[in-house]
């Protein structure tokens, strides 16, 4: 049984739960690995010297694929960069008291979680897990890595006068065209993010769809849900570049005239631990 780690960089509390975590799996026989930004923090006095078990070895973020579980401390934002590298690992998240949409365990449960969750594991074999679909983003003879919130398209800067001429297509079928900042399609899971902020729709987790919503547009192109195994297309001109962003971390740029394609990509991620209180985690965001 092998575990890894991921706690929010340069943050005291993760990295402490982090270690009572560890720890507790590895008195308990479990083998554990962290990031290795996780792992300097343990060498630089993190890691206590009573601890009943020796410091975790470091490993690439890329390799939680090798791991049956995977653990991420922190923010949502230390939740997508875990997930960049799990693979079809089950990952469970980890809150430090914030809203917790992905990061679904409080930290006063953090390692009593973990470890029904590594039992679970030995005992049966499978996690209970859910599975959030994630979004990939393709043009001319490249691809994004696959988001879990949401991909944007927009030209290099954002404001009046940098906007792009977007045409948005679902299968194929023209749904609206126009002038606006960019184009945001994002998961349902994504929808409370940068969405959200947008005036994207609100949708349930638990709802299979895919979101588009306009960014600053000109002319107000209504939101829109589609199904998740539709494909939506963004193609853009009227400036020299776009850019396309992939849960606000990784990015492609590209010459205009462009056409990019978004559709579900083949992986999903597969959430596991306590099932999310939705409208719990909503009351957090309005407070």
């Amino acid at each position: 049984m092998r575990v890894g780690l991921v706690a929010q960089r340069d943050n005291h509390r993760a990295v402490s739960l982090a270690c009572a975590i560890a720890d507790d799996l590895q008195s308990a026989g479990a083998s554990v690995a962290v990031d290795r930004t996780t792992r300097e923090a343990f060498e630089e006095g993190a890691w206590p010297d009573d601890a009943a078990s020796p410091t975790p070895e470091g490993m690439d973020v890329e390799d939680l694929s090798s791991c049956d579980l995977a653990v991420s401390v922190g923010g949502d934002g230390t939740f997508l960069f875990a997930a960049r590298g799990v693979g079809s690992t089950p990952i469970m998240g980890v809150n430090l008291g914030e809203v917790g949409f992905l990061n679904v365990v409080p930290p006063e449960r953090a390692v009593e979680a973990v470890r029904a969750e590594v039992d679970r594991l030995r005992e049966t074999g499978s996690a209970n897990v859910r599975p959030m679909h994630r979004l990939r983003a393709e043009g001319d003879g490249w691809t994004l890595p696959p988001a879990l919130n949401e991909v944007v398209v927009q030209g290099p800067q954002r404001g009046h006068g940098r906007g792009l001429d977007f045409e948005v297509r679902v299968d194929g079928s023209p749904y609206s065209d126009g002038h606006a900042d960019g184009v945001l399609v994002a998961t349902t899971t994504g929808s409370t993010a940068y969405n959200l902020s947008e005036g994207g729709p609100l949708v349930h987790p638990d709802v299979g769809g895919v979101l588009v919503t306009e960014m600053c547009g000109e002319a107000a192109m209504p939101p829109l849900v589609v199904d998740t195994d539709a494909t939506v297309s963004v193609r853009v001109e009227g400036a020299d570049r776009a850019v396309a962003i992939s849960d606000g971390r990784i990015q492609h740029s590209t010459t205009l005239p462009a056409e990019i394609s978004l559709a579900k990509a083949d992986t999903p991620v597969n959430l596991a631990g306590p099932p999310l209180d939705f409208f719990a985690a909503l009351d957090k965001l309005d407070s």
